[in-house]
């Protein structure tokens, strides 16, 4: 053979080779390797081509929808009455369509911006009186509503005059109630009768004189005055309190249009009135499901059970150059549209996160672990410096290590509530047959510290909590003012639940056996844990003792544990300042001990360690003070108190603004925005 044919039948196997290749495309950086023959001086030979690999595609983390922003998650609003609203849930929309008179700096719990005022009050600066007693806001100009209303000085006074005469039993009143007012029951009735009509519209009604009610009602407007022409709004407080300005900034403190609210029904501001919107519940209140705020998102739409959407305010009032903190988000929102889906469980959720279908979703903590596969980089959010993984690729962003300020525990309720022929279904025959309880079956502190002994703390805390817990020893949390770290702490002990149970109402338990229902919110993996671990401990003590475990929707839960008719439920609590006065008030003589029904006296003892303690002149008095109330809080078993968990946040690495502040129990949408 010549050499020029050589050469031909070489380029045709060349050829060859490439249509081989081609038909057999390589992918971004493999190689791949073709057997093919050549001829050589008349003999073949088998030789190996190797394709030049095309060099890797870039890893994309660009949002899809660059205008929307969704997340998943489960648990659906209460009310958008911001006064009445005492729940994650409706917070998480309020804080973001309504605005208050100072925001939080940035991630700082304890400090400051101004929003709907133009400066944050102080001594300094005259907001503050020497004596602490009187706070003055100036009000800022040229805001307007989302329905075009101006906002006034004379808004912010009827918004928080409203919500302290609403002063519903089950809202968050309480928390301006005792410094404005100085009144330690959480109800604005407190001298009238000695609050005997607290949380009874209609009873306070019959029985209460007209002079008295007005009088109530002119003590409230006298304690928080609008004066427009000044534009100002002053509180006057009862006495010194000193995280005034931190209770302040949370969506009880939003701003309400007087007249949208009047026009939909809400109290029009007379004293003659105030009674008819007085502790209206969820149910009956009129601003339930209507919601008008100044916020840079409005309102779409919300379809209960399943979720609701925002949309950027379009007439926003802070300027571009006008920036929420130093480097803060300013103008109109860079996310048009904010999408909330509710969705129970986890394994469409994690689904729904894997396609990118969600910026972010509810992770539990179970759970972590299947999440952390598809981590590419975490982030540390003290200096927000991120860091790669050894799956530099994967799609997440992991925050870890959020200090909680929030825990979830185990209720006791010393008097189930039942309908007028004795029935509740969460307490089966309501006797003690082996078939239910009595209603007043926790009120034998046996029957309580069975309850202690009988749940294993390290299972939840490996199991439920994926290792990321520690046990807090009553209801002050770890690291907290007045949290003692000697403090005692039942252990899990199957022998003493079985002997405290056996004495428990003189032996009939032990005989008979109880049946109770145990209630978690559905969708919430590690509650429901929770009551599996006690039904599966109490059932290998005695058959008998039977925990039936039932996942409610979160406003049916929640509706049902504030009129006290879950016997156990889990349920939990996020901090509201970040002060041990907000723990210690709600465990012990307030939001809580009016769910488990405690009894007067236990009540009484709690209430004058709770006074003296926010009353105490330095941080020693208060510690000193607080270790008592929680020797008093442990002794008494009043609830299984379980463990703080490290907070975690998943999001898409597209997703660009997200910050940690422990005051905050939800995101903040208006500090987001999406890569493109």
């Amino acid at each position: 053979m010549s050499r020029k044919m050589r050469s031909s039948v070489l380029l045709a196997v060349l050829l060859l080779v490439a249509m081989i290749v081609a038909a057999c495309p390589a992918q971004p950086g493999q190689v791949v390797e073709v057997e093919v023959t050549r001829i050589v001086e008349g003999e073949s030979q088998t030789v190996v081509v190797t394709a030049t690999p095309e060099p890797p595609m870039p890893v994309s983390f660009t949002a899809p929808r660059p205008d929307t922003y969704t997340d998943v998650t489960f648990g659906d609003i209460d009310t958008m009455d911001p006064a009445l609203a005492y729940d994650t849930a409706s917070g998480a929309l309020i804080m973001n369509v309504m605005e208050t008179l100072i925001w939080f700096n940035h991630t700082d719990a304890t400090s400051f911006v101004p929003v709907l005022a133009t400066e944050v009050p102080s001594v300094e600066n005259g907001g503050i009186s020497a004596d602490g007693l009187t706070y003055t806001f100036h009000i800022r100009e040229g805001v307007t509503f989302h329905n075009g209303n101006d906002l006034t000085p004379s808004d912010i006074a009827y918004s928080f005059q409203r919500g302290l005469l609403q002063s519903d039993p089950n809202g968050p009143q309480w928390l301006l109630l005792e410094p404005i007012l100085g009144y330690t029951s959480g109800d604005v009735t407190e001298e009238i009768a000695d609050g005997e009509y607290a949380g009874d519209p209609d009873a306070l009604k019959a029985n209460a004189t007209p002079e008295e009610l007005v009088a109530v009602c002119e003590k409230v407007q006298s304690a928080v005055v609008a004066d427009d022409e000044a534009g100002t709004v002053t509180f006057n407080l009862s006495i010194p309190w000193g995280p005034f300005l931190a209770t302040l900034t949370q969506t009880w403190g939003a701003a309400l249009d007087e007249q949208w609210a009047v026009e939909n029904g809400a109290w029009d501001g007379s004293c003659d009135t105030w009674t008819d919107f007085y502790a209206p519940g969820a149910e009956n209140d009129e601003l339930t499901s209507i919601i008008n705020g100044t916020g840079p998102y409005m309102l779409e739409s919300w379809t209960p059970g399943e979720g609701w959407v925002l949309v950027a305010n379009p007439n926003y009032w802070r300027a571009s150059d006008d920036p929420m903190w130093e480097g803060g988000p300013a103008g109109a929102p860079a996310v048009e549209r904010i999408v909330r889906k509710l969705v129970s469980e986890w394994g469409t959720r994690f689904a729904i996160l894997q396609a990118g279908d969600a910026e972010v979703v509810n992770v539990p903590v179970a759970n972590r672990p299947q999440a952390d596969e598809f981590v590419g980089e975490t982030c540390d959010w003290r200096t927000n410096e991120c860091t790669p993984t050894d799956n530099p690729d994967g799609p997440l962003r992991k925050w870890g290590n959020l200090p909680s300020t929030s825990r979830t525990d185990v209720f006791l309720n010393f008097n189930v509530s039942t309908d007028e022929n004795g029935n509740n279904p969460y307490i089966g025959s309501g006797q003690l047959d082996g078939n239910g309880i009595p209603a007043d079956f926790f009120s034998d502190i046996h029957a309580r510290l069975a309850f202690e002994y009988c749940f294993d703390y390290d299972t939840y805390i490996s199991d439920a909590l994926n290792g990321d817990g520690v046990r807090n020893n009553g209801p002050i949390i770890l690291d907290m003012l007045g949290y003692n770290p000697d403090g005692e702490m039942y252990p899990f002990d199957l022998d003493k639940c079985a002997e405290e149970m056996a004495l428990a109402w003189d032996g009939q338990v032990a005989e008979k056996g109880f049946r109770l229902q145990a209630a978690y919110n559905t969708g919430n993996d590690t509650r429901q844990t929770i009551g599996a671990i006690l039904q599966a401990n109490f059932r290998s003590i005695n058959p008998k003792y039977q925990i039936e475990l039932v996942g409610l929707p979160w406003p049916t839960m929640l509706a049902a544990f504030r009129v006290g008719q879950l016997p156990v439920v889990a349920s939990g609590w996020v901090e509201d300042i970040h002060d041990p006065h907000n723990w210690v008030q709600p465990f012990t003589v307030g939001t809580y001990a009016g769910r488990q029904n405690l009894p007067d006296d236990l009540k009484a003892q709690f209430q004058e360690l709770v006074n003296a303690g926010v009353a105490a002149a330095t941080p020693a008095e208060r510690e000193a003070i607080y270790y008592k109330l929680q020797k008093l809080h442990h002794d008494s078993a009043i609830q299984i108190t379980l463990a703080q968990a490290t907070g975690v946040r998943y999001e898409q690495r597209w997703v660009q603004g997200y910050y940690y502040n422990p005051a905050l129990f939800d995101n903040y949408f208006y500090s987001f925005s999406l890569a493109q």
